[in-house]
């Protein structure tokens, strides 16, 4: 492993990523910051079909500008009873600068009338850590729940108030950071881009 710390760029300015991405990376030589802390990093736009296309291009961009390791995600909530949706415009559901309550208000009106049974869903998470000098690797995780009637909870953000952990019997939005980093889509996507990362950071070094 590197002996100096390496900065990793987070491509999000979304604080409560920043803070459970930072939380979970906190053993690795990697002084975490934020796109934000680079002005002249470009918003990028997020075009891709998939959440693995949107990843690859935000990193890549970001790695590109600011000159240092970067990771970024995409990540959304797949409704089957809505064939997929919102998928890839998760964060914007309900108009491109939706609130998180918007897009919960808009899911829950779309899944009106829909019993529990068929209000299953999942989380999926695609992390790509891009290097300038053009290597990367990605890492993936799933989240299964459904989708409640009513929003519950106050912790986290996005969805969670509505996804119910089946196994709990709690959302998403009733777990604490520690719980939800456990079970999480990008808990799980954490944990193998974490594996991977220790051993790129020893084939940058």
């Amino acid at each position: 492993m590197p002996k100096e710390k390496i900065t990793l760029v987070l491509a999000t300015r979304n604080s409560g990523k920043i803070k459970e991405i930072k939380a979970l990376l906190a053993d690795l030589p990697v002084e975490v910051k934020s796109v934000g802390d680079f002005p002249q990093a470009p918003e990028v736009e997020e075009t891709g079909k998939t959440f693995f296309e949107n990843a690859f291009k935000k990193a890549k961009e970001v790695a590109e500008a600011t000159g240092e390791l970067c990771l970024a995600d995409d990540s959304g909530i797949e409704v089957d009873a809505l064939g997929g949706a919102p998928g890839v415009y998760s964060a914007r559901f309900a108009g491109e600068d939706a609130t998180d309550e918007a897009n919960i208000a808009k899911l829950l009106k779309e899944l009106e009338g829909i019993p529990p049974e068929k209000r299953s869903a999942r989380f999926k998470c695609v992390m790509v850590v891009y290097h300038p000098s053009g290597k990367w690797f990605k890492a993936e995780g799933v989240w299964e729940g459904q989708i409640t009637e009513e929003p519950k909870g106050n912790l986290g953000f996005g969805y969670d108030p509505v996804f119910l952990v089946p196994e709990l019997g709690k959302t998403a939005a009733e777990l604490t950071l520690e719980e939800k980093n456990k079970l999480s889509h990008r808990g799980k996507a954490l944990a193998e881009l974490k594996e991977k990362l220790k051993t790129f950071l020893c084939e940058l070094s």
